[in-house]
């Protein structure tokens, strides 16, 4: 099982960085966007309590998305990340910055259009 969740993370950090790379026009790329927010798998998917390596990735990543370009290829990273791991329960993902203490502007989603983030 841990054999399989390292190749699927493996395998998500290769598409995040093959799809994202053109979005990616400021300084965060897939590869970080990734790293950032592969603690926080366990908890998308079976809830609990949020590890703190989760939330260490999202105020890192808040922090490095400055510009709306930056925004935007995060944005972008997560939608592609979240749509290829199976099992992600979206009402945790949408919480999930606030139980960091992060406010970002927009909603964790599937649905998220991206081009709209400012």
């Amino acid at each position: 099982m841990a054999s399989s969740m390292i190749l699927k993370l493996a395998c998500l950090v290769v598409l995040c960085l093959v799809v994202g790379a053109p979005l990616t026009q400021g300084a965060v790329t897939c590869g970080q966007v990734t790293s950032a927010l592969s603690p926080c798998i366990s908890y998308l998917r079976n809830g609990g309590t949020v590890p703190a390596g989760c939330c260490s990735g999202i105020k890192s990543l808040n922090s490095g998305a400055q510009t709306t370009a930056d925004r935007q290829a995060v944005c972008n990273c997560i939608k592609t990340a979240s749509g290829s791991i199976s099992g992600i329960n979206y009402s945790l993902a949408s919480g999930l910055p606030g139980k960091c203490g992060v406010s970002i502007p927009y909603k964790i989603s599937p649905n998220t259009d991206c081009k709209n983030v400012k």
